[in-house]
């Protein structure tokens, strides 16, 4: 079987000032993405497609994709903001893509069988590889569209430098319920964790939630649905400068349609990113420490 990891790395890195997808953060000249390739590895994925953008592929497949070329196969997709369907053209003005739902929808043609998506500049650790794998090697029998979560727990994915954007998820019997995206998660001085709303107020959570990365797996069929729900999208917020179709708000969509079942796995493993500069230090430490303990080799690729 062909098992697909399907990596999010056209992100314009706006935040962190810089293409942080290309930033040498593990004490061999690791990027986060390079432990994401080896971990998906060992769980029994054979196929990474890459989603990049234009300006740096000739750099990102030099730095990167030069790294394992000779050790799985390698495909590579390009979001850009002018692909769109329906005869929908960008608004003038507008500079970004559309988000991580448009990310998967420009690797529309390269995914025909299991795939798993996450981001380039998230650390998942191996349990959530190994759990996707197990998820899309053995999923339910066809009939509503089929999908699991490696979720994590919220106080664990904050930033101490500033805001984060999660979808805090439900569940009921082992199943995904609802996500609901929260674009400004934040812990204050006090320790306690809130989350602005589109009204500007903040509303205290438990930071106990459980929380979407992007780390999913999902069998073909999501695809079709994501075209769909995309042209939707864009008739009803295609004119929008900042707009954004979101992975989990797809994934929330089909949902409460009762068109999905997506099966709600935790992950074991602590989740650590680089969002903001100042999360360099921590990473690099994280990183360096997973080595000293044999976790990973001293130099992966």
């Amino acid at each position: 079987m062909e098992l697909t990891l399907l990596v999010l790395a056209a992100g314009m890195g706006s935040r962190y000032g810089g293409l942080k997808q290309l930033d040498q953060l593990g004490p061999g000249g690791e990027t986060v993405m390079d432990y994401s390739v080896y971990d998906a590895m060992r769980a029994g994925f054979n196929r990474v497609v890459f989603i990049i953008r234009r300006d740096f592929e000739e750099e990102f497949k030099k730095v990167i994709g030069s790294r394992y070329a000779d050790k799985i196969k390698l495909e590579y997709a390009f979001q850009d903001k002018n692909d769109l369907p329906g005869g929908f053209k960008v608004p003038e003005g507008r500079e970004k893509p559309w988000g991580t739902g448009h990310a998967v929808y420009a690797a529309r043609e390269l995914l025909n069988g299991p795939f798993a998506v996450i981001n380039a500049d998230d650390f998942y650790g191996a349990d959530s590889y190994r759990k996707l794998a197990a998820y899309l090697t053995n999923p339910p029998a066809p009939g509503k569209v089929r999908g699991c979560i490696a979720s994590f727990v919220l106080s664990n994915t904050l930033s101490e430098n500033g805001s984060v954007s999660r979808g805090i998820c439900s569940s009921e019997n082992g199943l995904l319920t609802k996500v609901v995206e929260n674009t400004k998660i934040f812990r204050k001085d006090d320790g306690k964790v809130y989350s602005t709303q589109e009204d500007g107020t903040d509303i205290e959570l438990t930071g106990n939630e459980y929380v979407s990365m992007n780390s999913w797996g999902f069998m073909p069929e999501m695809v079709g649905e994501i075209e769909a729900l995309f042209l939707e999208f864009l008739k009803n917020r295609g004119t929008e400068m900042k707009s954004e179709f979101y992975l989990p708000g797809v994934v929330d969509s089909l949902i409460s349609a009762g068109k999905a079942e997506i099966a709600m796995l935790h992950s074991a493993d602590s989740w650590f990113g680089v969002t903001y500069r100042e999360d360099r230090p921590t990473v690099q430490a994280a990183l360096a420490e997973l080595v000293k303990s044999g976790a990973y080799p001293a130099k992966l690729f």
